[in-house]
Formats: C-alpha cells, structure tokens, sequence
C-alpha cells in the first residue's frame, strides 16, 4: 500500500475541519468519469462529518485520456486566484460531460470572475507549475490513476465508486 508522499500543506486545496481526525485527499482529474463519480460522495461526507473531515483536492490531468482536464485544473487554479477554487471545482464536476474551452469561459462568467484577470491566469506559468506539481506528488505517491485517494496518509484501495465504501473507510479508522 502506498503512503501520501507530499504532506498536506497550506499550498493545498482544503475543505472540512482545518483539524479533522480524518485527511481524506485525492488526485483528481475534471474529465475523469470516474471521479465524477466520486465528487457527489464526498460533498455528501463532507456534509456529514462536518467536524472530523477535511478533504483535499489535488490535480492529477491525464491528459493523454482526458484532453481537457489540463484546461480544467488550470480553470480551478485560475479560480482560485479569485477565491473561488471550490466554486470551479464543483461547476466543472457537475458540468464534466459538457466541458469545452467555451465552457469554461461560460463558468467564470457565472461565477462572476474578473474575465480579464480571469484569461491571464489560465495562461499564468506559476499555475501551470503547481499543476505539475500536483502531479509529480501524486506519482511519486504512487497514484497512477484518477481518482486515487488517502486517507490519514495511506492510499486508500478498497474504494468501489460508492458513498459506502467511502464512509466505512472512516468508521474502520
């Protein structure tokens, strides 16, 4: 079984109890079916375990299957310099079977971003670097696919796409 190899830090995505008993993490990817699948799970383990949850987020694009999940986690960065991470990343999800570039331009519109500041951002390098960056943890990890999650640090294998599976994990820790 594999370990989480970049500690959760400030640099993450979170959500939940910044000092939850559990650290529930995955590498995702927006055009992933699969963590499609997973997104409506853990909003629903979020609103349950309210106090002893945090979940992190983190970008895995395969872009060789997925050729607009790049764009997308670029979209959420981008977002995220407008405090709106979870906002895009909770759009693209429900809107995953729909995503185009003009999509994208059609979520921040809806969020309300600044499109100007908005555009520069999906093209900034920095963010590009902390995708990257994201993905190079998640390998050296051990992820090789999406999603993949940890929790409290160990990788997480017996997860069958089910709000079930995920929340015995929390009642066996």
């Amino acid at each position: 079984m594999s370990t989480l190899r970049v500690p959760v830090s400030g640099e993450d995505h979170t959500t939940g109890t910044a000092q939850a008993k559990f650290v529930l993490v995955e590498y995702g990817d927006y055009q992933c079916p699969h963590c499609g699948l997973a997104f409506p799970f853990v909003k629903k383990l979020l609103k349950k375990h309210t106090t002893d949850l945090q979940f992190v987020f983190r970008n895995f694009p395969l872009q060789e299957s997925h050729p607009l999940a790049m764009m997308a986690a670029m979209a959420a960065e981008a977002a995220d310099r407008q405090d709106k991470f979870w906002e895009m990343h909770d759009m693209i999800f429900k809107n995953q079977k729909h995503l185009s570039p003009d999509a994208i331009l059609g979520f921040a519109s809806k969020l309300k971003l600044n499109q100007n500041q908005f555009g520069k951002d999906l093209r900034d390098q920095a963010l590009l670097s902390k995708v990257e960056a994201d993905f190079e943890g998640g390998l050296r990890s051990g992820v090789n696919g999406t999603p993949t999650f940890f929790l409290n640090g160990e990788q997480v294998t017996s997860y069958n796409e089910t709000y079930k599976s995920l929340e015995a994990l929390l009642k066996e820790k």
